[in-house]
């Protein structure tokens, strides 16, 4: 397992990706998953850096570990931020044109229709979102 905290904040996005996109050529990954990953960490990141903790400033963790077995990536998103369960809130209505379709929502939508899985738990006073991607 691999385990880095950091500021919150957008402009750390691509350092996150860079990190995990050496581990992922390590295993192999298929350029589909990897870009896959690349969009969750991307779509997941925004969202913590740009609402998690209001306007102030807080850490986040994120844990890369690989499931050999089933040869599956688990990416771990740990922050200290406003409760927040992205699995509670409905998918957007994506057969509605955009000018009718309600703002916001279809990042979450989109990590959940191309990882294998997501889950969250409000832990400790923490928001902890896993994801898996079999690659």
């Amino acid at each position: 397992m691999k385990e880095w905290t950091f500021e919150a904040k957008i402009d750390r996005i691509p350092w996150l990706t860079e990190q995990v996109d050496g581990l992922l050529e390590g295993l192999d990954c298929p350029m589909k998953a990897q870009m896959q990953i690349d969009v969750a960490i991307d779509e997941w990141m925004a969202n913590i850096a740009s609402y998690a903790y209001g306007n102030g400033a807080g850490e986040v963790t994120v844990r890369f570990d690989f499931q050999p077995d089933d040869r599956t990536v688990v990416l771990t998103f740990i922050d200290s931020g406003v409760p927040y369960d992205p699995l509670a809130k409905p998918d957007p209505d994506v057969t509605l044109s955009v000018d009718k379709r309600a703002v916001g929502g279809l990042g979450i939508f989109l990590i959940k229709k191309t990882m294998d899985d997501m889950t969250y738990a409000r832990q400790d006073g923490r928001n902890v979102l896993t994801i898996r991607k079999r690659i």
